[in-house]
């Protein structure tokens, strides 16, 4: 905190100032300059002054266009905005909001004019917004009144049917407003069964950001348990309301803590898998306001950590039956998995080590680039080894010897998108591996796991969660859930309804822990 350079007799008229100021419109940097605040309590006395999470106190937005310049509808699993999107009313006021890109694409993609789409976690109405500009009919519930109120302001703008034609591709049935209500997501009693078409959703991330003055049933006040256990009471009631063989898009992070990340995403997946949904795409929302040069770069080194630049989306998907069978397969000859031991390809220098979880590559030499940084960051100059799955190789399977600083496994054979009953071979296989070899790594060494999703029977089988789920949490500590991808174009698939692209990797860093 700085050192104001204005003394006030009492903490109210601290405040008050403070208040003004923001109605004045002084940037937050000048405010805690100037009163000696940090921006936690500029954002937390706006939200008790407002009862609602917002970083401006302006009420009208001129509107400049109705569209996004430029829009091309996202093909593959890594969705990444420079800009977020400031088209219509749309802006970045509420705190936490999601970039109008994401539910556009979405309400786009699995849905279609007319249709209804429900938004149980509102906020300022950047669904609700899209909704309209795309010609479908939205139901948007939020806990907060004031986030509603706020909500009614941003979709208040006219529109008429020719401009609702260039919005989208397909043509529109009408204009609907936006239904706003305020309500609990864990209670969506008023909604009938199986009657929405699309469910389009940004909660809150447990307890990072509050988004009331304590109001009674904010999720955000949860701690990560609670919260996971109230959204099952979410995921229940979106399965029940949503119509069978539609989609639920929920937008997640994970959090840090003590310089390890927690797997919040992942364990949202799972709630909303154990609800009775499939997974049909999980996509990857890189986020672009991450300093990587200077302090931080230098601060990344010496702690050994990286900055979170990353979102998960996942695109779950109401089965058409729950009666479902699934394609049969026989089991995998266990030694069609085999792990080797080999010398990973390397690039010799690298100018930057790469400091957040989010690692774009050049496609040439992903491969070599990826492994020097993955050594040169997690050896500890300990020494390393290398295990590498290959799929229907003659090469005996081969362990390590000696102890080390890091040991990475590595799966080249998930790029060829193998069946299941090889899939289940290899994680099984992985789990002993890391198991057996955890007494050969030193204290406070590291495995890194590099794995892909795969898509199966049209479902995505999320092998890094898999692997996050199986693994022992009293030997292993999870530091980082880093993704790699490439920087290349990818050319268009030939139909536009298509499955998306995985373009993403994952590397999972575990520190062996210190008892």
């Amino acid at each position: 905190m700085a050192t104001p350079k204005i003394v006030f007799k009492n903490e109210q008229e601290l405040q008050e100032a403070v208040l003004q100021d923001k109605e004045n419109g002084v940037p937050d940097i000048e405010i805690g300059q100037k009163y000696g605040v940090t921006f936690n309590y500029i954002e937390k006395l706006i939200t008790k002054s407002k009862g609602i999470a917002v970083s401006s106190f302006k009420e009208s937005k001129k509107i400049k266009s109705l569209c996004p310049i430029n829009f091309k509808e996202e093909k593959t699993t890594v969705w990444s905005f420079r800009q977020r999107g400031n088209w219509a009313t749309h802006s970045g006021e509420y705190r936490g909001n999601w970039s109008p890109y994401i539910p556009r694409n979405v309400i786009i993609k699995y849905s279609k004019p007319g249709e209804l789409v429900l938004d149980y976690f509102c906020g300022g109405g950047t669904t609700a917004v899209e909704a309209k500009l795309l010609g479908r009919r939205c139901a948007a519930i939020d806990i907060n009144d004031k986030a509603i109120e706020l909500a009614r302001q941003n979709v208040n703008f006219k529109i008429n049917t020719n401009q609702l034609a260039l919005t989208d591709g397909r043509i529109s049935k009408g204009i609907y407003e936006p239904q706003l209500l305020v309500g609990d997501a864990r209670d969506l009693s008023s909604i009938e069964n199986d009657c929405v078409d699309l469910i389009c959703a940004h909660p809150p991330y447990s307890d990072i950001i509050q988004y009331t003055d304590f109001k009674p049933g904010d999720l955000s006040f949860y701690s990560m348990d609670n919260f996971l256990n109230e959204m099952s009471k979410v995921a229940k009631e979106s399965y029940r309301v949503l119509k069978p063989g539609r989609q639920c898009a929920i937008l997640i992070g994970d959090m840090r803590r003590k310089k390890h990340v927690v797997p919040l995403g992942f364990a949202l997946i799972n709630v909303y898998l154990n609800a009775g949904f499939k997974l049909r795409e999980l996509v990857i929302k890189r986020q672009h306001n991450c300093k990587t040069t200077g302090f931080w770069y230098t601060s990344s080194l010496k702690n050994n950590f990286l900055l979170l630049a990353h979102e998960y989306l996942p695109i779950f998907e109401k089965p058409e039956s729950s009666n479902q069978l699934s394609v049969g397969e026989s089991l995998a000859d266990y030694a069609l998995i085999i792990p080797t031991l080999a010398k990973p390809a390397l690039k010799k220098k690298l100018d930057e080590l790469e400091t957040t979880t989010v690692w774009v590559l050049p496609e040439k030499d992903l491969e070599a680039r990826l492994n020097k940084n993955v050594i040169d960051r997690y050896s500890n100059g300990a020494g390393y080894s290398t295990i590498t799955f290959v799929s229907h190789s003659e090469s005996d399977a081969c362990l390590t010897k000696d102890k080390k600083g890091l040991l990475f496994i590595k799966s080249p054979f998930l790029a060829s998108n193998p069946p299941r009953a090889e899939v289940e071979c290899y994680l099984q296989k992985a789990k002993e591996i890391v198991i057996y070899e955890l007494q050969k790594v030193t204290l406070g060494g590291f495995i890194v796991i590099q794995t892909q999703d795969v898509r199966i029977n049209g479902y995505i089988e999320p092998l890094a969660k898999r692997i996050v789920d199986s693994l022992p949490h009293d030997s292993l500590w999870l530091k980082e859930v880093i993704i790699v991808t490439n920087d290349a174009l990818v050319p268009e698939p030939k139909a536009s309804r298509d499955f998306l692209r995985i373009t993403h990797q994952f590397l999972l860093v575990y520190e062996k822990a210190r008892r």
